[in-house]
């Protein structure tokens, strides 16, 4: 089994150990690269200004996290297309479906992008142009392959024309519509993308009248393509770009096991099916389901003695029982009472965060919902929705509560930040105290919370303007507290802040928490969003461009809260197909 997921950069340990790998894949594979061009690879990600396009990694991976293949893709937004630099599978991997689905997963990264096409080279098939049989054999082979997506030679032109008339075996331009019929690439589209192909990527070895001269050599309006030469034409095939597009909807299908009917308790399991049965009046949804992680991710981020309490405290509660912390030992946290019903209090911030015999199951499926949401980000997904309960924001690192058990908004921010640089925005009614406690002393994963202000609402003790972090962190956490009543339009004015300190960190990948609580008659909190300003807050949160995982964290109102997240997401779909992507660094 493999994965396929994207490299940002080389800023992380395990990042750098796969760019050595495919560092050396292309030293064996592509014996006519420069090894100063291998080296640029790393700079190459971190400065696109610089060599003129954005450069994007993708590999496949196994479980040990051993390459098994890898494409470069390149995008150049300033002229709308991407190309295709490299694409290769390791010698001992072919054959194994590798090459297709980074083939698929390239084309789904140029769908994202909405680009007018995906363009590449590929060795010629014809004895004129390829005189040795077997390396003409081995080029119709891969040419096959690419018609099987419906990417063929642009025909007419003079690409494929050797720069040496001694050369053998100059490329044929190759251009696959992505599907996207009803966008025909125009003749000048097509000259300006050649030239720049030509110019950007051949610069020193191009002379500017070669370039000239196949630039000039476009004809057609619209450009044609080569007839299938290997396939019928009824094989071969186009993806729907709207399939791409789809928001990978991840259920904690088994948090109704975690069912507290005391009085007044809130955090109730119709919260989440009001929240499906207004998802299922959209198409914007792909069902994923939850893959099973192990704990320690968990313990990456909460302690393990608090973790492994959690565990053993739920085991021993009774069937239909719950234990509620009464007894705070805040004055000498050294000492451990010997009763886990009197510890709760050592790990509990509140008296109204139960632990029973399912909140530890039902806190670890959310915890998997929210992992695989990341995964989903790192596979190509544009956005993913972890819709989990019971939430998870306010626990800290060795805390429980505010109805939370483990924090899986952080837990996926810090998942993620093994790859790419990350920013969580907490948009809950409640501040965040559990994200900003995890990554207090973290510069590499931006915390950003809007919520109602501490001095009138829980947790009471953080969430002021006043804390930003410690240490290396010092900077990285901002709160943004907010009085009560305010409505949806001075809420966006502040979300419009939180976003500007986003673009500022510059992250590959965001993280929502996202509190449905924030809406008018919420029984917990005081604004006044209505369903409107939640679609407005999902728009302005796409227009970042960042591939986004969103986590269910608060909200309350049943009878409001299906129609908010529906119109939350609605905005985001908005944003994501109006919005270009985010600008490169």
């Amino acid at each position: 089994m493999f994965r396929i997921h994207r490299i940002f950069d080389a800023t992380t340990l395990g990042n750098r150990q796969r760019l050595a790998q495919v560092q050396a894949m292309l030293r064996v594979q592509f014996t006519g690269i420069a090894e100063k061009e291998i080296g640029q690879l790393p700079a190459r990600l971190a400065n696109p200004l610089k060599y003129r396009f954005r450069s994007m990694l993708l590999v496949a991976e196994d479980g040990a996290e051993r390459v098994l293949g890898f494409a470069l893709l390149l995008h150049a937004p300033d002229l709308d297309f991407c190309y295709l630099d490299y694409i290769s599978a390791g010698r001992a991997e072919t054959g194994g479906g590798i090459g297709g689905a980074l083939y698929q997963r390239v084309r789904e990264q140029a769908l994202q992008l909405d680009v007018a096409g995906l363009f590449f080279e590929c060795l010629p098939d014809e004895p004129a142009l390829s005189p040795d049989p077997t390396v003409r054999k081995q080029n119709a082979a891969r040419l096959k392959f690419y018609e099987r997506y419906g990417a063929r030679p642009v025909a007419n032109t003079e690409y494929a024309t050797p720069l040496e008339p001694s050369d053998t075996d100059p490329p044929y331009l190759m251009f696959d519509n992505l599907g996207q019929n009803e966008r025909p690439l125009s003749r000048k589209q097509a000259q300006v993308i050649a030239r720049a192909i030509l110019e950007r990527k051949y610069g020193p070895v191009c002379p500017p009248e070669y370039v000239d001269r196949v630039v000039r050599s476009f004809h057609d309006d619209p450009i044609l393509l080569r007839e299938p030469r290997y396939l019928p034409a009824e094989v071969v095939t186009a993806q729907r770009k709207s399939a791409v597009h789809r928001i990978a909807l991840i259920v904690n299908e088994g948090h109704s096991i975690h069912h507290i009917k005391d009085r007044g308790y809130v955090e109730a399991p119709v919260r989440i099916a009001s929240i499906v049965k207004e998802l299922a009046r959209t198409d914007f949804f792909a069902k994923t389901a939850p893959r099973h992680y192990s704990r320690t991710h968990i313990e990456a981020v909460h302690e393990p003695s608090f973790v492994r309490y959690l565990q053993k405290a739920c085991a021993n509660v009774p069937a239909g029982e719950s234990i509620y912390p009464y007894v705070f030992p805040v004055r000498n946290r050294a000492r451990l009472p010997r009763e886990l019903p009197l510890r709760a209090g050592y790990y509990c911030i509140d008296t109204f965060t139960p632990l029973n015999k399912n909140a530890w199951h039902a806190a670890r499926g959310a915890v998997d919902c929210a992992l695989t949401g990341a995964d989903c980000l790192l596979n190509g997904a544009p956005a993913a929705y972890a819709l989990v309960r019971p939430p998870g924001h306010h626990a800290e690192r060795e805390a429980f509560g505010g109805f939370c058990y483990f924090n899986s908004s952080s837990i996926a921010a810090h998942y993620l930040s093994n790859h790419a640089r990350v920013a969580l925005l907490d948009i809950d009614y409640h501040h965040g105290n559990g994200s900003q406690d995890i990554f207090w002393r973290r510069q590499d994963v931006l915390t950003i919370s809007l919520h109602g202000h501490p001095r009138d609402t829980y947790p009471y003790f953080s969430g002021f303007d006043d804390e930003k972090g410690e240490g290396r962190g010092r900077g990285y956490n901002v709160n943004l507290p907010l009085p009560q009543g305010i409505d949806g339009e001075r809420f966006g004015k502040e979300l419009a802040k939180a976003l500007d300190r986003i673009v500022k960190h510059k992250p590959e990948l965001l993280v929502v928490a996202l509190g449905l609580d924030t809406a008018k008659g919420d029984p917990t909190g005081s604004f006044q969003l209505a369903s409107r300003d939640f679609r407005a807050n999902g728009r302005a949160i796409a227009s970042l461009g960042l591939p986004t995982l969103v986590v269910q964290e608060g909200g309350y109102r049943t009878q409001t809260l299906g129609v908010n997240a529906r119109h939350f997401f609605t905005g985001l779909r908005e944003g994501q197909a109006n919005g270009r992507p985010a600008p490169v660094r």
